[in-house]
């Protein structure tokens, strides 16, 4: 978990470091899938018998903050500290598997983006 978290904050520090016309290039727009992606992830686990909610779009200078929180909520999410009745992995090795496939993702964009 740690990992992952580690990988979300230093994507989220960089995308912060951007100017507008960097973010504008195509790094806003690939954070901002990853964030719902994200999530869309934490969402179900939390809540699996509901549809999850789509992050807004809320601008390119917003998006650091989305990623960040997105990825912090999935880990928490995969940490178990999810609310009662709420979905918990059995076993730590499927929550290992989830936070290595999110940090992959995380990883992926941040090439794309060259950061």
């Amino acid at each position: 978990m740690t990992a992952f978290l580690a990988a979300v904050d230093r994507l989220a520090d960089r995308l912060r470091a951007l100017p507008q016309s960097r973010l504008r290039q195509g790094p806003a727009a690939e954070a901002l899938a990853l964030a719902r992606a994200l999530a869309s992830r934490a969402q179900l686990l939390e809540s699996p018998d509901t549809e999850p909610r789509t992050l807004p779009d809320a601008g390119v200078f917003v998006v650091a903050d989305q990623l960040a929180v997105a990825g912090h909520d999935l880990a928490h999410a995969l940490s178990g500290a999810t609310p009662a009745g709420a979905r918990r992995p059995a076993t730590p090795e499927p929550v290992r598997a989830q936070a290595a496939e999110a940090r992959a993702l995380v990883e992926s964009v941040r090439v794309r983006c060259g950061l």
